[in-house]
Formats: C-alpha cells, sequence, structure tokens
C-alpha cells in the first residue's frame, strides 16, 4: 500500500511562513507603543527608522541619480501608506490587535474594486468573489444586533486605512514598477515620516517622553520591515506568487494567535468573520486553470491585467500589509 507523503515546504517558503508569523505579531507590538506615545509621533519614528535601515542594508549609491518624477511618485505612495498607518493605529486606541489584524487583511480584495473604479480595469471573476466572502467576514465582526451593524469607531478607522492600502497598491502598480525599487521605497518611508510629525501639531499632539517602550518597539519595527524585504525578495524568486499569497494571506491569523495569546479575548463572531476574510483574501488572489471555467467567463469578465500582489512585493520592497505588501 502506498502511502500519501505530503510535500514539505521548502527552505524559502520556511523562511516566508517565519516572516509571516513575526509580521502577524506587530499588530500587538504596535498595541503597546501606543500605551507610551501617540500614533503620529510613533508612525513619523517608525517610519524614518525603516528609511535609515533601508539605506544601512542597500547602500547610499542607489540614491545617486534619483529623478524628480521618483521622488513625486515616491512621495504620493509614501503619502497613501502614512494615511493608512495613522488610521490603523487610531483604530488601534480602542479595538484589539487581533480585530486590527483581521479588519486589515480586507485591503486585499478590495484592490481590485479601487482598480475597477479607478482604472477602468474590470475585476476577474475570483476578486469579485473573494470581495463578497470578505464582506460576509465583516458582517460576523460587526456583530450585527437586531438587524443593525455594529461597528465601533476604531473598526470604522481601521477599515478606512485599509482603503488607503488599497490606493497605495495601485500608485505602486502605476509609479514603483517602471523605477528604482530602493529609491521610491527610501522617498516613501521619508515622506510619510515628515508627513506624519508636520500633522502632529495639527492633530494636538506632542511628543512623548522618552521611553524604551516607544523606543524599542520603533527600533524593532523599522529593522524588522527591511529584514523582512530582504528575506521576501530572496524567498520569492524561487516561489510561485500564488504560493506566496497563500503564505502572506496568515498574516492576520498569526495576529489572532498572539493577540489571544496575550489575554485579548476572541468572540466566536470574530472567528467567523476571520474565516471568511481570509478565504476572501486567497480566493481573491487565485486564478484557476481549468479549460472550461476560462471559456465560461471569456467575454464575459475580463481578464485581471494588475500584476499578483505577490509580483508587485517582489519587484517593489515594501512593508507589508500589507501583502503582500504587506506594510514599514
Amino acid at each position: 500500500m502506498n502511502k500519501i507523503r505530503l510535500p514539505l515546504p521548502s527552505r524559502q517558503e520556511l523562511a516566508l511562513i517565519i516572516v509571516t508569523m513575526f509580521w502577524g505579531g506587530t499588530y500587538y507590538v504596535l498595541h503597546l507603543a501606543l500605551q507610551s506615545s501617540g500614533p503620529f509621533f510613533f508612525v513619523a519614528v517608525r517610519f524614518l527608522f525603516a528609511a535609515f535601515f533601508v539605506v544601512l542594508l542597500t547602500g547610499t549609491r542607489c540614491l545617486v541619480g534619483i529623478t524628480r518624477k521618483e521622488i513625486i511618485n515616491g512621495s504620493l505612495i509614501g503619502l497613501a501608506l502614512v494615511t493608512g498607518y495613522l488610521l490603523q493605529l487610531q483604530g488601534l486606541l480602542t479595538i484589539s490587535s487581533s480585530r486590527s489584524a483581521f479588519l486589515t487583511a480586507l485591503y486585499v480584495p478590495l484592490v481590485p474594486l479601487m482598480q475597477w473604479l479607478f482604472l477602468r480595469k474590470p475585476p476577474h471573476f475570483m476578486s469579485m468573489l473573494g470581495l463578497i466572502l470578505a464582506f460576509m467576514g465583516l458582517m460576523f465582526l460587526a456583530g450585527p444586533q437586531g438587524g443593525k451593524i455594529s461597528l465601533s469607531h476604531g473598526d470604522i478607522l481601521t477599515i478606512i486605512a485599509t482603503f488607503a492600502f488599497a490606493i497605495e497598491i495601485l500608485l505602486i502598480s502605476l509609479y514603483a514598477l517602471q523605477a528604482d525599487s530602493r529609491r521610491i521605497t527610501i522617498v516613501q518611508l521619508v515622506a510619510g515620516g515628515i508627513v506624519a510629525f508636520i500633522c502632529m501639531p495639527i492633530a494636538g499632539e506632542s511628543a512623548p517622553h522618552l521611553a524604551w517602550g516607544w523606543v524599542l518597539c520603533a527600533l524593532a519595527m523599522g529593522l524588522l520591515s527591511a529584514a523582512v524585504q530582504l528575506v521576501m525578495n530572496w524567498a520569492q524568486k524561487s516561489v510561485s506568487a500564488t504560493r506566496a499569497t497563500v503564505i502572506y494571506s496568515t498574516e492576520p491569523i498569526w495576529g489572532g494567535i498572539i493577540g489571544s495569546l496575550m489575554g485579548e479575548a476572541l468572540p466566536s463572531t470574530t472567528i467567523f468573520g476571520a474565516f471568511f476574510i481570509i478565504c476572501g483574501v486567497i480566493t481573491s488572489e487565485l486564478r484557476p486553470r481549468w479549460p472550461g471555467f476560462r471559456r465560461t467567463l471569456r467575454g464575459a469578465v475580463a481578464r485581471d491585467r494588475m500584476p499578483a500582489m505577490a509580483d508587485i512585493i517582489i519587484r517593489y520592497p515594501e512593508d507589508p500589509p500589507r501583502d503582500s505588501s504587506k506594510k514599514p
């Protein structure tokens, strides 16, 4: 009798699993950092630390010959990214890190929808199916009572943040893939840090007292951001985009696990919601190769020509959500 042997993950796949696990845990790290620092200050310091580590790891030669177009495009991407992070951290002030992780994952199925709205490129059938599943998950997370959806202020801010992250991915697909990825990465991080600093007095936030809590969190997040990109760029040279996307989709799962280990409660509705959101994330990135399936959709739904999330990440080092993009 032949035994069924499950294929073991390769070294590259194990590396992606490990960095995804660590990145999922950053939601709880952010939650801790906000206990000793305001969101605007922490985002600013985190972005600038990340930029410093990227320069340290890649060298300054990449900045020689930087163009005005790269500065403008990188700044636009940085503006979208910092907007998403600021909204996400504002939401973390009132919701748990695990809940934030599950809600943030919504940006993946949102990307094809935003592409349709702004670039007039119809989404793939699987992208729309993934969006429907993710929306069902959101309904569970909302905890409907008496036929009404109940979303807290923190939930709403986090959901708005996912739109900012989706716009960031669109800007990357438009601008960054034709430029030097290292330059764009450094510019967007520096621009995002400056914007966060400028917004501090507008938001009525002052610089916190020097405390090891936020300093260590900012240093760890900056260093981890740079290290994650190096691992991703190495690993994805031999890991398919689909397999990489499935691995990245486990990020909110790790966020929920670590949050629950730290004492955060996970109601049954949250677990059901998380399940549907993760299914939506995976489904939105799948492209079936069944001939009959393709013939059925051909002529009814245009092919999705936007690069897969994982393809964007491998060609453009970005701080993941988010997934694919995941974030600095």
